[in-house]
């Protein structure tokens, strides 16, 4: 593959442009304005170069979902093929690589019969499923269930509605969606119910919340199998099986959000499976088709989905424009080769063992303070002053702005870098690119203690 080489100038002139002219998501404009963002022409499996031909391992897969790896030739095709047959049918009408999708989706998913409704990327994935699970309360005689229960700091989108959930996005402007509730998040390293010794009170959490405002109030339960904002913590094993009794004891929708986990993060197709429970709603994104075009979808089971099959009060009144794009409909469904022609799910099962072995021997740096993982290629190492105590670093320490670029120094790109270094490499990657991850989080972690005297 050939790539354009750019003239200082030019470079220069383009990060001029971006720099006047771009926000880059959740950024400080202020931040990178002066040198310009660093800017990539090329990429190719778990690599990807920049402008001024550096190379780096993309240790983030993109922002969590370049799971098939960058360059993927026949994804390209697909969409090409698909836009120059037809690349959007008139309003009301569908193309086959639609409904060839749902289908596709539909046969990995837990309810075989289930339905999709497809949208544009995980923010209205969020938002679909909420309308959804409200509406099929009232369809169903009971109305006032609106209230959604949602765990602190976990991040289910962007959007007004759907960024009030967990708030983890905590730049909302003004009031914030009435009857979106919180609980505590399952954070096992700072739980605050146990100390390590599990007793399932997050869990149980939710009950006591259901039970303060009244059962019927309150339409579904949303969580992520493993929450990527909370700092990527393992749950217990009875946990997610404890949250399937609750929702079931209150007539409560259980909603997985699966933006991050779905398609293979975990090792399975669906994280909901790694974690041992049957949601009533999933909402995907991302991995669907590996971020070569935009599409996400919110997942009924037969038992939602059919709710809304009748008269047309009845209706399920929601659209989006471009959702399920048939061009991103046609990548999506490319992806979803590659991932079993070339086994990307079980590469992701063997390797995310493999990552979480070899993360072990950063235990040797003193301000380690939690290795997470050993869920497929999903993990997290914590940095703390004082491992006895878990005492975080004060903001001021800057470690937000100081191991990012220590990282890329060693040719690792990790867009979420501090005091917890997240880690979701593409599902492609290999033992030997395991090890370059590991051995430029060593050594960046390395620096940073001699730097802080530790």
């Amino acid at each position: 593959m050939t790539t354009k080489t750019h003239t200082p100038e030019q470079i220069a002139s383009l990060k001029r442009a971006a720099g006047d002219h771009m926000f880059l998501h959740a950024q400080q404009t202020a931040d990178w304005r002066a040198t310009g963002p660093r800017m990539y022409v090329r990429g190719e499996g778990v690599w990807v170069w920049d402008i001024e031909g550096k190379k780096y391992l993309d240790a983030m897969a993109g922002l969590w979902f370049k799971s098939a790896g960058y360059g993927r030739k026949e994804i390209a095709d697909a969409v090409y093929k698909q836009m120059t047959a037809i690349d959007s049918p008139p309003a009301g009408g569908v193309v086959p690589v639609q409904a060839e999708l749902a289908q596709r989706v539909a046969s990995l998913y837990h309810d075989k019969d289930a339905r999709m409704f497809f949208v544009s990327g995980g923010s209205e994935a969020v938002e679909t499923a909420v309308k959804m699970a409200k509406k099929y309360h009232a369809l169903n005689g009971k109305g006032g269930k609106h209230k959604i229960i949602a765990r602190r700091g976990s991040y289910h989108g962007g959007t007004a509605m759907s960024s009030s959930l967990g708030r983890a996005n905590a730049d909302t402007m003004g009031p914030e969606m009435v009857g979106a509730e919180n609980v505590v998040n399952t954070t096992p390293y700072r739980c605050a119910y146990c100390d390590g010794k599990c007793n399932l009170k997050c869990a149980d959490e939710f009950d006591t919340v259901i039970g303060w405002h009244g059962a019927d109030t309150v339409a579904a339960i949303i969580a992520e199998p493993v929450s990527a904002a909370a700092g990527i913590h393992i749950p217990h094993p009875e946990y997610w099986p404890r949250l399937r009794q609750i929702a079931d004891k209150y007539d409560v929708l259980l909603i997985c959000d699966e933006v991050i986990t779905g398609f293979g993060r975990l090792g399975t197709y669906f994280g909901a499976e790694r974690v041992g429970v049957r949601p009533d709603l999933t909402t995907v994104a991302k991995a669907l088709s590996s971020g070569y075009a935009p599409i996400a979808a919110a997942i009924a089971t037969r038992k939602v989905a059919d709710t809304f099959i009748g008269d047309q009060s009845r209706t399920f009144r929601h659209l989006i424009t471009f959702g399920g794009h048939p061009i991103a409909a046609a990548a999506a469904i490319a992806n979803l080769d590659v991932y079993e022609r070339e086994q990307l799910v079980e590469n992701s099962r063997k390797m995310g063992d493999y990552l979480y072995q070899q993360l072990q021997k950063l235990y040797e740096h003193a301000i380690v303070g939690d290795v997470r993982g050993g869920y497929g290629l999903l993990a997290a190492v914590e940095l703390v002053q004082d491992r006895k105590t878990k005492k975080r670093f004060p903001l001021e320490a800057g470690l937000a702005q100081k191991v990012p670029p220590k990282l890329a120094k060693r040719g690792l790109v990790s867009f979420r870098a501090g005091d917890v270094i997240s880690l979701c490499p593409p599902l492609v990657i290999k033992k030997d690119e395991v090890d370059f991850i590991v051995d430029g989080l060593d050594q960046t972690i390395g620096e940073l203690e001699r730097e802080l005297g530790r």
